[in-house]
């Protein structure tokens, strides 16, 4: 598998983790992010940041993203985002 096509998939996963919070829960942190070791689908040392903030107005749909990649290379990381309505539906 190559670097990339790791770093997407592990995105792709902790994206899909993310958003099992719900908004209900969700709304509660909001604005709130963090960043933690981990490894890739391939066994690849990587940094997980998580990040939910409000897509607009607080109360409002909130913004995930996911930014996947190994400590020494940032810039060449994956970054996935979606968004979780206030009525619950992603967006």
């Amino acid at each position: 598998m190559s670097l990339d096509e790791d770093l997407a998939a592990a995105a792709e996963d902790e994206l899909d983790r993310a958003l099992t919070l719900g908004w209900p829960a969700l709304a509660k942190v909001t604005p709130w992010g963090d960043t933690f070791d981990g490894f890739t689908p391939d066994g690849r040392d990587v940094c997980f940041e998580r990040a939910y903030m409000w897509e607009g107005e607080p109360g409002g749909d909130i913004r995930v993203e996911i930014m996947v990649y190994e400590s020494k290379a940032y810039e060449a990381g994956v970054k996935r985002v979606r968004t979780i309505t206030r009525d619950g539906n992603e967006g």
